[in-house]
């Protein structure tokens, strides 16, 4: 089973939370569900690094707000990992395990659910913040990008129904790949999770592949464990891309280029 984390002072979090809390089952400062269990916590999302002292789940999904300078609205998830500093949760250069398959259902379902959010832009970020340490996988489900769209409590509980959906429903597996490349936003990599075969784990960018070492590519393997392929951003590597084929050759990964 699942838990369900919100931050109680994460606006689009809590209200996520709050709606979902609403059809389950208060025990102690858990809600209990059929399918899912949630818990609002006094703390950020992003340090959250401290879960399984506490609670014992397969896996955790944080429900947040998404901040961008651009201002641009938009509906997000990703995994998370710091590839240098751990300058907003987590751990120096670890990166969590990733949530492949229920990522690629959740954005899929919120592509085909675009039409309610036409306003939005629709897409995954770059693997970024905390928390790292989990032993079991971690996904963000975000609503950006202002303070109006997080306590917009519509937008949120219709965002909300959709991951209501997805975690009621059974999530099928799919062929998973680490991806290296790309914006922040990755255009390519969005596109493979809602068009293509593969699910994603750990999305490192271009602006972060000059923290790619021997140590570090080996951690984000033993993270990805569930990972066969590499699929780069072939246009969107950077000088580092040579490094990066370098690393990816001594592996058995299949690595397909973008």
């Amino acid at each position: 089973m699942e838990l369900l984390v919100a931050f109680r002072d994460d606006p689009a979090g809590y209200n996520m939370a709050k709606f979902l809390s609403e059809k389950m089952t208060k025990d102690n400062e858990l809600y209990r569900g059929e399918n899912y269990d949630l818990l609002i916590i006094p703390t950020p999302a992003i340090s959250a690094d401290w879960l399984e002292k506490k609670y014992n789940y397969d896996g955790f999904v944080f429900l947040s707000k998404h901040a961008a300078e651009s201002g641009v609205l938009a509906l997000t998830c990703h995994s998370t990992g710091n590839f240098s500093e751990a300058k907003f949760g987590g751990n120096n250069r670890q990166v969590a395990i990733p949530h492949p398959d229920l990522q690629k259902k959740y954005l899929q379902t919120l592509w085909k659910n675009k039409s309610q959010f036409s306003e939005f832009q629709i897409t995954i970020e770059a693997t970024h913040h905390g928390p790292t340490a989990l032993k079991k996988p971690a996904i963000f489900i975000e609503i950006g990008t202002t303070e109006k769209q997080w306590n917009d409590e519509y937008l949120c509980n219709s965002v909300a129904k959709l991951v209501h959906k997805v975690m009621t429903n059974m999530i099928q597996s799919n062929p998973v790949a680490i991806c290296f490349g790309g914006t922040h936003y990755p255009e390519k990599f969005t596109s493979e999770l809602l068009e293509g075969k593969f699910a994603l784990g750990t999305v490192m960018p271009k602006h972060a592949l000059d923290n790619l070492d021997k140590d570090l590519f080996e951690h984000i393997l033993q993270q990805n464990k569930m990972a066969k392929t590499a699929l780069l951003d072939w246009g969107g590597l950077g000088p580092n891309k040579q490094k990066v084929i370098d690393l990816l050759e001594k592996t058995d990964l299949k690595v397909i280029k973008l």
